[in-house]
């Protein structure tokens, strides 16, 4: 090799070393589409997943969708405008975000999905949930051990369009069709939603006044019920059962309000997507073994509520 011959390809190494280093470094944006802040858990959501991508040397810049497909499309729309890197999302709907994935995918933009999933598998490059059947036979198996393996009990649905209200629901019938004795006689969806869990109990209540207990899909809705039973001054002979884990619903846990709550890792599985997403960006690969992953659940009563560190964290 001549000299002459030696230093271009040097230089040309010397060129090349920027370029092969930047596939290494964190760069770029992240879009993070939460459903709604206005719930803790969804703020939450946004709040770790925006940090984690900062974290990782990422912009990061978090929306809203408050469940609407429309708006959801139009996020997604200013997210390949802005030249994302990668889209963080919890979708608005089983079935109808499903075109909002493709059109980023279209757009080369690799979509991972939290919280909640799609309808058709293969189009995210990851979909990280709470195991909602686990936790919801763990939060069954502690209101049978509150209210009793008898009488008659309501429960609050959460959004049709949401896959973990029907999985909730069909993870507590699991526990508590093992006791013949124990009825529900009512449901009502009020779609994770506070008030709508206040206005449901109170028409659940009319309807049947000699429950002895609401079993909630979120703790929203169970944190309305309460407020319901409070106001007809029942709240000592009717019981409620919560799942989330949000810091006011372990607050009514240790104030006896709330039986319990079943707390759903969102911290884990917010950061744990934009570090695959991460991994993605520069490997090609999200490093876990599946699309589909399952983040368990953990019980929260009154005799751990003390663990409770941070919003959705409780230390071991």
């Amino acid at each position: 090799m001549t000299f002459k011959t030696k230093t271009t390809i040097l230089a040309a190494l010397a060129l090349a070393a920027p370029l092969f280093a930047g596939q290494a470094q964190a760069a770029g944006l992240i879009s993070i589409i939460v459903n709604d802040p206005a719930n803790p858990y969804w703020l939450a959501e946004g709040n770790i997943a925006s940090a984690e991508a900062k974290k990782l040397g990422y912009t990061a810049n978090v929306s809203a969708s408050k469940g609407d497909t429309n708006t959801e499309s139009q996020q997604i729309d200013t997210a390949i405008t802005n030249k994302s890197v990668a889209i963080i999302l919890d979708p608005a709907n089983a079935s109808g975000s499903v075109g909002a994935v493709k059109k980023a995918i279209a757009a080369k933009i690799p979509v991972f999905l939290v919280n909640a999933e799609i309808n058709q598998p293969g189009l995210a490059k990851a979909q990280l949930v709470s195991n909602n059947a686990q936790g919801a036979a763990l939060g069954a198996q502690q209101w049978v051990k509150d209210v009793g393996s008898k009488d008659n009990y309501v429960e609050l649905l959460g959004a049709p369009s949401d896959n973990n209200a029907a999985t909730r629901s069909n993870g507590y019938k699991s526990v508590l069709s093992q006791y013949p004795d124990l009825k529900m006689v009512g449901s009502q969806v009020a779609n994770w939603d506070r008030t709508q869990g206040f206005n449901a109990t109170q028409s659940l209540m009319q309807a049947h006044p000699d429950v002895i207990g609401v079993i909630s899909g979120n703790d929203e809705m169970a944190l309305g019920a309460i407020a319901a039973l409070k106001q007809a001054g029942k709240l000592k002979s009717v019981k409620v059962g919560g799942f989330d884990g949000s810091p006011a619903a372990v607050d009514a846990v240790k104030a006896g309000e709330l039986q319990y709550t079943v707390l759903q890792p969102v911290a884990e599985f917010s950061a744990k997507a934009v570090q695959e997403a991460d991994q993605y960006l520069k490997t090609g690969k999200t490093g876990a073994s599946s699309e589909k992953q399952l983040f368990d659940c953990v019980l929260i009563t009154k005799a751990n509520a003390s663990k409770y560190t941070a919003p959705f964290v409780l230390s071991k």
